[in-house]
């Protein structure tokens, strides 16, 4: 691999790591969703403080009405369409149960379920929308045109989608690879972190399977087409983010698994209420209002927000501490991991790679900063991954870097320039060293194999046509990467595993320092994907932390997927279900205890909504329960469960949660 690039074309923007392709977002009020649920949010923000004040009914009422309209009429219609179909939907129970606390006077109350369960959907809306405006954004990382080769050398611009196998394709330096194929001729380095997530690009020639979108580096490369546009790695990806997206298990909230039921039973009880009485000869508004203080005490909304505040809590308290949890849904789900499948590069690793070895050679009277300042200068006017660690690592230790002159650069060997008088080369030791000859050629081929065994890239600096040392650069480990590793093993009882596109060598020596003994190297994105079935397919609930376009199919077909924040690709972040963003590795295991210590609160606030209701539905059917004690009691149980579920917003619960993940 060679150590450095020259610089790149001034129309060239270098791109982020993982390739991320331009925004395409949807705005959040082109959604129809988004539009009502912020009408009836504002039409209930004017409305309450006139209400709380006093105000006559004719200020607020009509303010009340436009709120009751605005969020009320899709969820309502949508639960109409579901009781043709024969079935009954909660929302629609909801919508009924706010008309009917307007109805007796608890017009408020009806106004602020209707504002929660619009906003509700919005957010759902636009959080779909943002997940299909990544997956359409990925393709504008393959070129629209490529450079298709004549029999006569005759070049000529064409659409990437018009190639067809065999074409072959010139790809100038700078330009992404416009199909997937294979080099016939010339030698570059490619940055394929988008399909592989390697930190540091790959050396091409000859032979070696380039894929289209990847970025080519300085060298010119001569490819022949082996897939349709519409076969290509980046166009399976798509798919495969669309369908995982599309045939992940329907999610629901532990009390919505048996919404069907509670709902019916519900509908049945109150007409029951209502019409036995009258067939005993009670009067119509006593019966009426029986059976309307029935529905208001038996109604699910004390239930579903006994549910909510522990969720919400828990969701709040991990975005306080730099974990974005998109859903409730979501923050439960995180508590019922069993399995935990980590990618490497950007979230193991910081992707970046760094200097760890300056290795000056016996006898070549170079010190180990002399040795880094010349290989510093030497590189400075490249723009290689390589090159600009070795020039951070200098920096880094003070070093004053003089000035180089003759800079050349050999795509698949490395650079030559002259620093202080001396020619200096830095490149690869296979490449690099060929010429020379003795003791030296020897100790730095010893060396060289020393550092790749170890998972280290290799670079010799010659001075003078003579081996000086050599400097061993990785990608560096995150500092909590082994910690994290041995929590989540505690907390979940199995090991994490380990699926990237990285080589194996490297997978491994990375795998050894942070304990993990399932290593799966060299896998590309639909390889992932098949990992992570295959893991779930043994009954596992499956979390997937990631960061790269790569990893975005696998995210969307984990029953979890966590994705790094910082470097993390737009498709990445917006298919995860939650996001780290301040890649704080070990902060993954402490919502994973969290989540786990909101489901405990809501079962606990469940039992205690149980106990209410059936204690208010008794009163009501056996004795004569007043309507306003009624509405008391039942507003009472859902301000009890709620305070209890807003203990989870205290820092104390985020210590507790970190201390249980780390066993």
């Amino acid at each position: 691999m060679t150590s450095a690039l020259a610089p790149a074309p001034a129309d060239r923007a270098a791109p982020p790591r993982g390739g991320d392709p331009a925004r395409r977002r949807t705005p959040l009020l082109s959604l129809p969703e988004a539009r009502w649920a912020a009408t009836a949010t504002v039409c209930f923000l004017l409305a309450l403080p006139l209400h709380l004040t006093g105000a006559p009914a004719w200020l607020w009422g009509p303010l009340y009405a436009l709120t009751y309209a605005a969020g009320g009429w899709e969820p309502g219609w949508a639960g109409l369409c579901a009781l043709r179909e024969k079935s009954l939907d909660v929302d629609l129970l909801m919508v009924v149960a706010a008309l009917g606390a307007a109805a007796i006077g608890q017009v408020m109350d009806g106004a602020l379920l209707i504002v929660i369960f619009t906003t509700s959907g919005a957010l759902e809306a636009l959080a779909t929308a943002r997940t299909a405006d990544s997956v359409r954004g990925l393709l504008d990382l393959a070129p629209a045109t490529a450079t298709r080769l004549g029999a006569d050398e005759a070049e000529e611009t064409v659409a990437a989608a018009d190639l067809a196998v065999g074409d072959i394709i010139l790809v100038r330096p700078g330009e992404r690879v416009g199909a997937d194929g294979r080099v016939l001729h010339g030698r570059s380095d490619v940055d394929q972190a988008t399909i592989t997530g390697e930190p540091l690009p790959v050396t091409k020639e000859q032979g070696d399977e380039v894929f289209a979108g990847t970025l080519n580096g300085t060298g010119a490369l001569r490819v022949r087409v082996e897939r349709d546009a519409s076969d290509t790695v980046i166009a399976r990806i798509v798919r495969m983010v669309e369908e995982a997206s599309g045939t992940k298990a329907p999610t629901q909230l532990f009390i919505e698994k048996v919404e069907q039921r509670y709902s019916l039973g519900m509908v049945a009880a109150t007409l029951a209420v209502f019409l036995v009485p009258l067939a005993f000869g009670d009067d119509l508004t006593g019966a009426l209002l029986r059976a309307m203080t029935f529905m208001i005490v038996a109604s699910p909304c004390a239930v579903v927000l006994a549910t909510m505040p522990p969720l919400l809590s828990a969701i709040a308290n991990a975005g306080r501490h730099g974990v974005l949890v998109k859903s409730a849904v979501v923050m439960e789900r995180l508590g019922q991991v069993d399995a935990v499948a980590f990618d490497k590069t950007g979230t193991l690793t910081e992707g970046t790679p760094r200097v760890t070895d300056v290795r000056p050679l016996t006898g070549s009277g170079v010190d180990a900063d002399e040795l880094l300042r010349l290989a510093a200068a030497a590189e400075r006017p490249s723009e290689h991954p390589l090159a600009r660690a070795v020039v951070d690592a200098a920096r880094e230790r003070g070093t004053a870097l003089p000035a180089a002159d003759g800079f050349s650069s050999t795509p698949g060997v490395g650079v030559t320039a002259t620093v202080d008088g001396r020619t200096v080369a830095v490149g690869a030791p296979a490449r690099s060293a060929t010429a020379a000859t003795g003791a030296r050629a020897a100790q730095a081929a010893v060396v060289a194999a020393e550092l790749e065994e170890g998972g280290r890239t290799a670079v010799l600096v010659t001075v003078d046509g003579s081996p000086a040392g050599l400097l061993g650069i990785a990608d560096r480990l995150r500092p909590d990467a082994a910690r994290t590793v041995g929590a989540l093993t505690s907390l979940i009882g199995n090991a994490p595993a380990l699926l990237t596109g990285d080589n194996p060598r490297a997978a491994a020596r990375l795998a050894a320092e942070v304990g993990i003994e399932e290593v799966r190297a060299g896998l590309l994105p639909e390889d992932k994907v098949r990992a992570v079935r295959e893991l779930e397919a043994t009954g596992r609930k499956v979390m997937v932390v990631g960061d790269g376009v790569n990893d975005a199919p696998a995210l969307a077909a984990a029953h979890t997927g966590v994705a790094m924040g910082r470097a993390g690709s737009d498709l990445a972040l917006e298919t995860a279900d939650a996001v780290v963003v301040r890649d704080e590795l070990a902060t993954v295991p402490t919502v994973i205890s969290l989540s786990r210590r909101a489901r405990t609160l809501v079962v606990q606030n469940l039992v205690v909504a149980g106990v209410f209701i059936a204690g208010l539905v008794v009163w009501d059917l056996a004795g004569d329960l007043p309507l306003p004690l009624g509405v008391a009691g039942h507003e009472g149980s859902t301000v009890l469960v709620g305070l209890n579920g807003l203990r989870l917003l205290r820092e104390g619960a985020w210590r507790r949660a970190r201390t249980d993940a780390s066993g």
